[in-house]
């Protein structure tokens, strides 16, 4: 490509950039155009919105219904804030609506935008003020169709009231007075709204509408609950009252501690409360009346439970009285029998100190139930708590002494058991005598070629066993701990004696069996001559176990099977 041709791409290329920009920038200048040809539209919109007919419209309601001093000055107000707002800040708005329209038109975007941002404030401050003087405005224009149709609602409700109070007037006896005036009260409130509404007061007929309701309110919550408050204040409440100080006088001069129910106070405090409520009553406030009336019964209530728990406590106390006493007392002479004996227990078992040292804790534990037991027998006696507390801390000290009574038990088995473990010694070993006995009658009864050594050795240590276990049992004192190791070994050594002894004449029987039995194949097999003849020496050597597999293995060439045969025949 020749040079020429370079510069006309370049300048090509120029041109069409500049192009593109200039297409770009004014389609975004048509569209800023636009976005502002439009917010203007809306700010010219909202301007005309601001003095609407709506406006107008309810001044010229107002001005038929003012026939006072206090409706004229309303009224002369509210035409003051019209005219402020239609002649001085309305022409405001639109002299900035035109200098935006000429921005716009010149195009200086950047100083339109602040004068719009301006503007829109302006005319939403001015718009609120139009909202505002027109709901001011239709407070009065409504009023009188509103509040009548409200009228009409209290009226119907407050006959029924009325009715119900008419037709139940015995139950409101006592309030009937105060009821009456607030009835009367009511109907002057009706009345005052009437006239109100004739002179057009607006402003008091508002204060009257909402003085009616309030009152009718309350006047229905008196109607709805005063009979509650009436029966529970002057017929439940009372009867409770002298039915539980009865109870309670009657449980004092029976021994009873009642001074943690704090009664007396109680009581006097309820009868005041039950003044104020009744005096709060007769001015018809009712406010927590019947919460608190509540809350006295449920009190009330409870003192029958509390008296039930007292007198259950009051059998308990006296079944722990006797019991507690009887037992620790009889636990004190069994552990005091015990520490006596315990020199000669301590003598004649080899035992020292700290293996009895528990019984020094259980006489400890012993005199600490005691001393706690008379301390709560004189707690009763003074009475200077209530049952209650004095059975809880009985069930305390049955708890510490059932522990110590199982310690006592416990001591007791283990001291008892030492006599019972040298008695028992001593049946073992003429037991253990009578096995060793077993063992030598029996290898005796098997005339045997050779005993095996074997049998020696463990006779020599189970003799030595029993004559340890005999030199534990004839010393003084004894020791238990000892004694049951020697008498434990002599056992274990003459079972193993018996045992051997056993599987040794077996051993034998089977061997000699065998032989005898396989001689008959001698002649016809060399191999089985010489297997039985290893038997045989083996057997006249005292070696009986090696001769028994000899002699098996040999029959086993012509008589496959013969050992699981043998050991049938001799119940293996």
């Amino acid at each position: 490509m020749s040079q020429s041709t370079f510069v006309l791409l370049g300048i090509a290329y120029y041109i069409f950039t500049i192009v593109t920009i200039v297409i770009v920038l004014n389609l975004l200048n048509k569209k800023d155009k636009k976005k502002y040809q439009k917010e203007i539209s809306e700010l010219e919109r909202d301007k005309n919105l601001i003095i609407s007919a709506a406006v107008v419209s309810e001044l010229n309601k107002v001005e038929p219904l003012v026939n006072n001093a206090d409706m004229q000055e309303l009224f002369q107000e509210w035409q003051r804030r019209f005219k402020e707002m239609r002649d001085l800040e309305v022409p405001k708005i639109t002299d900035q609506l035109i200098e935006i329209e000429e921005l716009f038109q010149e195009k200086k975007y950047k100083e339109l935008k602040k004068k719009l941002a301006e503007a829109e404030l302006d005319i939403y401050y001015v718009k609120t003020k139009s909202n505002f003087l027109l709901e001011e405005m239709k407070e009065i224009t409504l009023s009188e169709e509103r509040n009548r149709e409200t009228i009409t609602k209290l009226k119907a409700h407050y006959r029924e009231i009325r009715n119900k109070y008419q037709n139940n007037k015995a139950k409101y006896q006592i309030v009937a007075s105060p009821l009456d005036l607030q009835f009367e009260n009511i109907d002057k409130l009706f009345g005052a709204f009437e006239l109100s509404m004739d002179k057009n007061a607006y402003q008091e007929v508002g204060k009257i509408v909402k003085a009616i309701d309030d009152t009718i309110g309350n006047l229905e919550l008196v109607i709805d609950e005063a009979p509650e408050i009436i029966a529970m204040g002057k017929i439940l409440i009372p009867k409770k009252m002298k039915e539980i100080n009865g109870i309670y006088e009657k449980m004092k001069k029976e021994g009873y501690n009642l001074e943690f129910l704090n009664l007396p106070y109680n009581l006097t405090e309820s009868n005041k409360k039950i003044t104020d409520i009744f005096q709060r009553l007769n001015v018809l406030n009712i406010e927590d009346s019947t919460f608190e009336l509540k809350t006295m019964v449920e009190y009330f209530d409870s003192l029958y439970n509390d008296f039930d728990k007292e007198r259950i406590a009051r059998k308990i106390f006296d079944d722990y009285q006797r019991s507690l006493l009887m037992k620790v007392t009889k636990l004190t002479k069994i552990n005091n029998k015990l520490i006596n004996k315990l020199d000669d227990i301590k003598y004649s078992y080899d035992l020292n100190d700290e293996d009895v040292v528990v019984i020094d804790e259980i006489k400890n534990e012993l005199e600490s139930v005691r001393h706690k037991y008379d301390e709560v027998i004189e707690l009763h006696r003074a009475h200077r708590h209530s049952f209650s507390h004095l059975a809880k801390q009985m069930e305390i000290l049955n708890a510490k002494l059932s522990h110590t009574e199982e310690k006592l038990e416990t001591a007791l088995r283990t001291l008892g058991s030492l006599k019972e473990d040298e008695l028992r010694a001593r049946e073992q070993l003429d037991e253990i005598k009578i096995i060793l006995n077993k063992s030598k009658e029996q290898m005796k009864s098997y005339k045997l070629p050779v005993i095996p050594k074997k049998y020696f050795v463990e006779l020599s240590e189970a003799t030595e066993a029993i004559a340890n276990m005999v030199n534990e049992l004839e010393k003084t004192p004894i020791s238990i701990k000892v004694l049951n190791t020697r008498v434990d070994t002599a056992r274990d050594l003459v079972l193993k004696l018996y045992n051997t002894t056993k599987e040794t004449i077996k051993t034998a029987k089977m061997a000699e069996t065998a032989i005898v039995y396989g001689n008959r194949y001698r002649p016809v097999n060399k191999d089985i001559d010489l297997g039985l003849t290893k038997a045989e020496n083996a057997f006249y050597k005292g070696n009986f176990k090696i001769s028994l597999e000899n002699a098996i293995a040999a029959i086993n060439i012509l008589e496959p099977g013969i050992h699981k045969r043998l050991m049938e025949e001799y119940g293996e």
